[in-house]
């Protein structure tokens, strides 16, 4: 049972991961982006450099007792991303009501964050905003920058995780926050996160949002940049080495928590490139054949 409700996690990937396919043509048409030039190398390192800040920013604030100001500025960020999600989704739906309903959305969605952060509003939440995000860098750094910045953050989680341990402190400060930054499977029925204890944490299972965000961008990033078939092999090949990835993070799993950005990118890389190869394997049988 609980392998079971480890695995139902790798359906918070996939989902992020779908959506976030879904959000590349109408942020490219946008012209949303992140960075001006995806091609750029020093995109990843503005990247981790944003990251190292606002972890030292968090942790500073959680020292100090200041967890009101994280609050704050997780619900902007959260409020930005899901206007963004809703407001592109709405273009293709109904174009002239884009800006008023997804004013109105993120209006209500944000209020309930605030007001009721039970488990399943944080995940749907974290869905929403883990897609957006994943598909605004996407679309920002082509292949290179994206494999650089995957292979860098699989490298920083391993040292926050088992050498420094900040990570493990920043999360735990963070729970107390009901904030999206973290998806949530019950382990029986009737938990209720509003209601949960220190002790209560054993009864959930808890995967940060990170792990399911930055596997997506290389995701992301191979769908954009790269010239599309009927099947975008380099993408495809991504999302399934992320999955056999989480797989392997489940497979030793225990209590205690684990890095999870070296199993997901490392899956994320290799599906990728055997994709990319494929893809091309496939083209050149086809120009020999026709």
């Amino acid at each position: 049972m609980d392998h079971l409700l480890l695995g139902s996690m790798g359906v918070f990937l996939l989902a992020v991961q779908v959506v976030a396919l879904l959000l590349v043509n109408p942020l490219s048409t946008h012209h949303i982006q992140a960075f001006e030039n995806p091609q750029s190398l020093l995109n990843p390192i503005w990247y981790m450099g944003l990251i190292l800040a606002f972890t030292l920013l968090v942790l500073c604030i959680i020292k100090l007792d200041l967890r009101w100001v994280i609050h704050l500025i997780i619900l902007l960020a959260v409020a930005f991303t899901l206007y963004l999600v809703f407001f592109v989704m709405l273009s293709m739906i109904a174009p002239p009501f884009s800006s008023i309903g997804s004013l109105t959305l993120t209006t209500a969605l944000t209020l309930l964050l605030y007001k009721y952060p039970e488990w399943y509003v944080i995940d749907l939440t974290a869905i929403l905003i883990g897609a957006g995000a994943a598909a605004l860098f996407g679309i920002s750094l082509a292949i290179v920058p994206a494999l650089i910045l995957l292979i860098a953050l699989a490298i920083y989680d391993a040292i926050a995780v088992y050498q420094t341990k900040h990570m493990i402190m920043l999360a735990e400060g963070m729970l107390e926050l009901r904030v999206p930054i973290l998806f949530i499977i019950p382990k029986r029925r009737g938990y209720s996160f509003l209601e949960r204890t220190p002790k209560g944490e054993k009864d959930a299972y808890f995967m940060g949002l990170g792990d399911a965000v930055m596997p997506s961008i290389l995701v992301v990033s191979a769908k954009a940049f790269i010239p599309n078939g009927l099947v975008n092999l380099p993408a495809l090949g991504a999302i399934i080495g992320s999955l056999v990835g989480f797989a392997a993070l489940m497979f030793i799993a225990r209590e205690r928590p684990q890095a999870g950005l070296p199993f997901l990118n490392t899956g994320a890389i290799i599906g990728f490139v055997i994709g990319y190869f494929c893809r091309y394997r496939w083209m050149i049988k086809y120009i020999f054949l026709y």
